[in-house]
């Protein structure tokens, strides 16, 4: 008796309490070659978990295997591993900026007699969203307060970039009024200067 990929997946959640395809998560499809790739625009000083997940596309179980590699902003190499069914990263970020997660087949699939493509679950969670929450008055509060604090630090941040804007767009503003005042000064130089030209002109041909 076979079973279909999708009756694994769901025999997966119930298996797991749903902790290892989450709600939440995305599906990417790996080809056998080059890789896929998901960004996340995140601030400085957060939290970010991540789940993984490979399964195959034609077959039940564990089949491919993929390599994963997440970067910061500048390039910074925060998780590679390599050959693997299923893992999870987690790390803090220290700049704001794009991250990105690479997945890829890996190279060697020789345990792997079906070669085709992969699909890969990924659950990318980050600030309040990477805490084990449990029920219980005390933990929401705890977890309103996490949001508060979180939403207090998207305010200053975009205060931050409202200061920023501003001071940029006054320096525009100074610069091209600058602009303007040479260009007249420039237009009146050259006017009083065709006028004498002139002037001087008809002079000597005695026109005036």
């Amino acid at each position: 008796m076979t079973m279909s990929p999708l009756l694994f997946i769901g025999l997966i959640c119930l298996a797991g309490g749903g902790s290892l395809l989450p709600a939440e998560a995305i599906w990417l499809t790996i080809p056998s070659s080059g890789e896929r790739c998901v960004y996340e625009m995140i601030q400085a000083n957060v939290v970010v978990v991540g789940d993984y997940l490979c399964i195959d596309q034609d077959n039940v179980g564990f089949g491919p295997t993929i390599d994963i590699h997440v970067t910061s902003p500048n390039g910074k190499e925060l998780y590679k591993k390599t050959n693997e069914t299923h893992g999870q990263f987690a790390f803090t970020t220290s700049e704001t900026g794009t991250y990105f997660a690479c997945l890829s087949s890996h190279h060697d699939q020789s345990h792997y007699t079906v070669n085709g493509t992969a699909i890969v679950s990924l659950d990318w969670k980050m600030g309040i969203r990477t805490k084990d929450w449990d029920a219980g008055v005390e933990l929401e509060l705890r977890k309103s307060e996490e949001r508060v604090n979180e939403i207090s630090a998207n305010i200053i941040y975009l205060r931050v970039r409202e200061a920023y804007m501003r001071e940029v767009n006054d320096k525009t503003n100074k610069r091209v009024a600058q602009l303007s005042f040479m260009s007249l000064g420039l237009s009146i130089t050259v006017s009083l200067f065709q006028v004498w030209h002139l002037k001087r002109f008809f002079l000597k041909k005695k026109l005036i």
